[in-house]
């Protein structure tokens, strides 16, 4: 794979200090603005640093408040231990994790109808995945999801966005003390689909959360997931997977507030490009604290471009403001598909599309199998390999095998 360097920012300040407005050449800023009021955040040009990637005369009817078509349908998986609940903006938890941090989220935040809150009982161990099922048809929407993993919990939340829908959307997590959370959120949207979100985390003393994004479908998806540390001890992880074809652009903004001592993130992402058109954008933004002390904090992001007109941009970034660490890094990589590899692979027999699907596979192998749900596994499996030109395998050939 030959290989490119991207922009990457490291800022160390000084303890007890901060900067303000912009952090270095990609202007992420380490104190993100965030406001409830959508009129706090000017209409988006596409000159702003938060929406410079994104195709903003493709998302303006989500710029201004719309009347919601309600046009998903919800289908739900609840194991035993787990409610589900419709709520109002007058909830409690609503807002506790997310506040907004641009103009479609507190949007969506202000317009929103009903509210769906998962609750997860406390010290409750799931026989099984919860899964909220969205199936689309054209029209607008808004969605807000509060998942709630009550202390010494564990448990992993499935939300499936299938068929073709525009959505804007806010998820909230609150992960208590002691609890373990996984949440995986797949975007297989048929064309024509857009899907703008923002998942927020605040996560508990001791407790684990794990944010797997898996994008395969769709026009736009922009996503942008971010944790915020309650109490020390705690962990996060945040994964992701991506495959953008002609047209799409699946966009990932990612930001991680250590601000308690003895706190530890890790973040791998993956995108593959096939497409002369195909775009994808990432963004990493670690901020570091004075009071997080021994913080330990690693993001990757690897990028395979499969066309020569792909393009792929990649931006990790850390503020450290204290030097009593455990660690923290970055790297970050885009290359082309090696033709050596293919090479090697064809001079041992196997046919060219063959060889291209395992190269693929190979690079997304340690994705994948961080879904330990066999089923959604195989899915994604056979979706990625679809794209690549595979032709599926008879059910019954699969049973015989194994």
């Amino acid at each position: 794979m030959t290989v490119t360097s991207t922009d990457t920012d490291v800022h160390v300040a000084p303890s007890g200090s901060h900067s303000h407005g912009g952090s270095g050449p990609t202007g992420s800023p380490a104190e993100r603005f965030t406001s409830h009021d959508p009129d706090d955040f000017a209409v988006p040009t596409g000159r702003e640093e938060e929406w410079r990637f994104s195709p903003v005369r493709r998302l303006r009817k989500l710029f201004q408040p719309f009347a919601a078509e309600r046009s998903i349908e919800l289908q739900t998986e609840l194991p035993d231990g787990v409610t589900l609940s419709t709520v109002g903006r007058d909830h409690p938890l609503f807002g506790t994790a997310l506040t907004p941090a641009d103009r479609v989220s507190a949007l969506t935040a202000a317009n929103i109808g009903d509210v769906l809150l998962v609750s997860i009982a406390p010290d409750a161990v799931t026989d099984g995945p919860i899964t909220l099922r969205s199936i689309g048809k054209p029209g607008l929407n808004y969605a807000h999801l509060i998942i709630e993993a009550g202390r010494f919990s564990s448990a992993t939340v499935v939300l499936d966005h299938v068929g073709e829908a525009t959505v804007a959307a806010d998820v909230e997590v609150v992960v208590a003390e002691g609890a373990a959370l996984t949440l995986i959120s797949v975007q297989d949207w048929d064309a024509g689909a857009i899907h703008v979100a923002a998942h927020a985390a605040a996560v508990g003393r001791d407790a684990k959360y794990k944010h797997i994004s898996i994008t395969l479908g769709g026009d736009i998806v922009r996503l942008t997931p971010s944790v915020a540390f309650t109490g020390p001890g705690a962990s996060a992880e945040l994964v992701g997977l991506s495959f953008a074809g002609d047209g799409q652009h699946q966009e990932s903004r990612l930001y991680i507030d250590h601000a308690m001592p003895q706190c530890s993130s890790h973040v791998v992402y993956k995108s593959v490009l096939d497409g002369d058109t195909a775009r994808t954008v990432w963004v990493g933004d670690v901020r570091i604290r004075p009071a997080a002390l021994g913080t330990n904090t690693y993001e990757v992001n690897r990028n395979l471009l499969l066309s020569d007109g792909a393009r792929a941009d990649s931006i990790p970034n850390l503020e450290i403001e204290t030097g009593e660490i455990a660690g923290a890094g970055h790297a970050s990589a885009t290359g082309r598909f090696d033709d050596l590899q293919l090479f090697y692979l064809q001079s041992r027999g196997i046919p060219e599309e063959e060889a291209r699907r395992l190269v693929v596979r190979g690079f997304f192998a340690d994705i994948v199998d961080h879904i330990t749900l066999p089923d959604l596994h195989q899915r994604l499996m056979a979706s990625i390999d679809a794209r690549l030109g595979a032709v599926a395998e008879p059910a019954e050939s699969q049973e015989e095998r194994s």
